[in-house]
Formats: C-alpha cells, structure tokens, sequence
C-alpha cells in the first residue's frame, strides 16, 4: 500500500515590520555601509519604501535593539559596531534556558578549554606565567581548589590568549556551566584519579612544555568534566 502524502502548507505569513527590517538589512549588507557611517532618517525610509512611519519606526527599533544602528544628536541615525555578546548576555541565564541548551553550552566550555593551546604559547608572556603562579599559591589547596579559585586561574588563562571577545565570551558562560555540572552530578563527588593535573601541573607545562604537552595536560586535567558527560 502507497505512503500516503502530505498535503503542501501555507507559509507563516511575514508581518511588514518583517519585511522591512529585512530589506534594510540588506540595503545597509548591500551598500557597504560602517561603523559611523550615517544613514538615511525614518520619514525618508517610509517614502521610498512606501510603508507607514510607524512600520518603519518599530523596524528600526530592531535594528538598534540589536546593536546595528544608533541614534547620535545632530548626525541622525548611523551604522554601529554591533556587541556581538550583548544579546547572549541577555538571556544566558540557567533557569530560562532549555535542558538540550544547557548541555550544549556545558560542552561548548569544555570544547573552548581545548582549543587554546596554541593562542597560550603564542601570546603567553613571563608576567603571564608569574600571575599564574601567584595563583596557584594563593590557593587553599592543589587538589581542591575552591570555585571562586577555579574561576580565577582558567579566566587568566582566557585572557592570555589576547582575544577579548573569548575572555568576555567564558565569563558569560560560568553561571551555565556551573548549573549544568551540579545537574550532571546530580550531588555527588567527583574525585580526581591520582595521576590528574592540577593547575600548578598545568603552569609547570606552559613554562617548559609544548603545545601539544599543553593540550594533552588540558584534556587531563578536564577529564573530570568529560566522565561526567560520558566522553
């Protein structure tokens, strides 16, 4: 007996609003438009595209909402250089995001971690390595570090990489992270095997190892992370 078919469905219907926002993003993609460059006014807008001021009004509210254009006294509307993070900050919060999000983002961290290894070794400087072993002594203890310790010595690592979006993108992840590994360890201990590195471990391998001694340290030290999420 033949499958039977699915009937084709009408499409979602886009609003104008949509459609214009639309369109002026690929006015502004089209014509190469830059940070600062300014930008034609609402009344202008809403004549050539032949649409109302407050379809136009509510599009532009988007875009700036976004981070694409801003308003500036006495230039008008201008293209802006958009925070990329600033709509993750906004709703990067455990308790509103999705269970499949959340174990995303926890392996994303894990994923980030990984991947610095060259960054650190091409960037790294001895006032670096110093702040390390600052931390590292500061510590209440090698192989329990406290969480605030934790944060503080992989933050620094981020920041050794030079890339400011990537530090700024790890803060933003810490309360995701946190929530989704006390979830996945549903109260339990997770106690490191004896051969783990700990972070003095990995500031000893920056110092006199090699990229790849650094990434196989690294994958050591966050094996914890992985049995947890059975990796």
């Amino acid at each position: 007996m033949a499958a039977k078919k699915k009937g084709l469905k009408p499409l979602n219907s886009v609003s104008m609003t949509d459609r214009v926002e639309n369109i002026l993003r690929d006015y502004f993609q089209e014509n190469a438009f830059k940070p600062g460059d300014s930008l034609p006014g609402e009344l202008e807008i809403a004549e050539k595209l032949d649409v109302s001021r407050n379809v136009v009004r509510e599009a532009l509210s988007r875009l700036r909402m976004l981070g694409i254009i801003e308003s500036r006294t006495r230039r008008g509307m201008i293209m802006a250089r958009p925070d990329i993070l600033g709509g993750l900050e906004r709703v990067m919060n455990p308790f509103i995001l999705g269970k499949d999000t959340l174990n995303d983002v926890f392996e994303m961290r894990l994923i980030l971690e990984m991947g610095m290894a060259e960054f650190l070794f091409a960037r790294k400087t001895a006032q670096d390595i110093e702040e390390l072993e600052e931390i590292v002594a500061s510590q209440t203890s090698i192989e329990e570090p406290t969480k605030e310790e934790e944060i503080r010595f992989h933050t620094k690592l981020y920041d050794m990489t030079g890339n400011e979006t990537f530090t700024r993108f790890q803060i933003l992840l810490l309360p995701v992270f946190e929530h989704v590994f006390k979830k996945y360890r549903k109260g339990k201990t997770n106690t490191p095997p004896p051969d783990h590195i700990h972070h003095d471990g990995l500031v000893k391998v920056l110092k006199t190892g090699t990229v790849n001694d650094f990434r196989n340290a690294m994958q050591t030290h966050l094996k914890p992370y992985f049995d947890v999420i059975d990796l």
